[in-house]
């Protein structure tokens, strides 16, 4: 593993976040910006992101801020070749963007459904296929992170579609981290397990989260974030520090991941059928 700091390390490469205009991975850019990595940053939300990347740019960050939608292909596409246009190249990318849907999984409706799948799997399928065979094409040490969650270690009820989708990071970036071993490329694959961190992704879910139970569960999880989770900067440093010592699982937060992985593998192990362990 290597031994150097993330300011050593990182300083003077350009790193791509999706999902950039708040939470994880506003903290993902600021952070950055504060190692003196270069900036290309991509989110849907063309006002926020803009408003991020001025404040950066106010502090001295070389930023480029592209409005992207990443469940598009041709999206994506056009903010890969705008990064490497702008920068000559992509040494790390950070595939954060996503969204989250509340209820009984029955009943969350099925517009929304494809809406999760569509960003939080196809999303990060298309940014793979954007900077993979650029980053392939480089021949240069680079960095490919996936965020997914404890989310994707332990299902949830009431918020199967989010489950879904971070189990589904799990498998997929397990693969990119055996296809870019195949390949011998010099292209570090990690995946990012965090906890509860400090954002309204909870509070902007919400309005989708039409049953009582749905919605008190929410609520629970937003005080549960607001009470006990870290800043979202404090979570980038984190994440940092475990990629910059070579690490495929990142966990920025791992006591939670400790406590439930070794009593999940022994459900599975011996069979045992699942147990509700909160009330709704």
């Amino acid at each position: 593993m290597s031994a150097l700091a993330p300011s050593d390390l990182f300083a003077g490469k350009t790193a791509v976040v999706t999902g950039a205009s708040a939470g994880i991975g506003e903290g993902f850019a600021r952070y950055a910006a504060g190692l003196g990595m270069k900036l290309v940053l991509a989110d849907i939300a063309a006002d926020r992101l803009e408003s991020v990347a001025a404040q950066l740019r106010a502090n001295g960050a070389e930023v480029e801020a592209v409005v992207t939608d990443v469940s598009d292909p041709q999206s994506v596409e056009a903010m890969a070749s705008q990064a490497v246009g702008r920068f000559g190249q992509v040494d790390m990318v950070i595939n954060n963007a996503g969204i989250m849907a509340m209820g009984f999984s029955w009943e969350v409706p099925a517009e929304r459904w494809d809406s999760v799948l569509r960003v939080n799997i196809g999303g990060y399928v298309n940014v793979m296929r954007a900077f993979i065979p650029r980053m392939l094409q480089q021949k240069t040490q680079g960095w490919f992170l996936q965020v997914s969650s404890i989310g994707g270690m332990f299902p949830s009820p009431l918020m199967a579609p989010y489950s879904v989708t971070k189990f589904g990071t799990l498998a997929l970036t397990e693969s990119l981290y055996y296809e870019l071993q195949m390949q011998e490329a010099p292209i570090q694959v990690s995946v990012v397990l965090p906890d509860s961190v400090k954002s309204d992704i909870f509070s902007s879910a919400k309005e989708g989260a039409t049953l009582p139970a749905a919605q008190a569960f929410n609520d629970a999880l937003q005080q549960r974030a607001d009470e006990m989770g870290i800043t979202a900067e404090e979570h980038a440093r984190r994440v940092f520090e475990q990629v910059a010592e070579g690490r495929y699982w990142v966990t920025p937060q791992p006591e939670a991941i400790d406590q439930g992985v070794v009593p999940r593998a022994e459900m599975i192990r011996a069979r045992v059928n699942p147990q509700l362990s909160f009330e709704v």
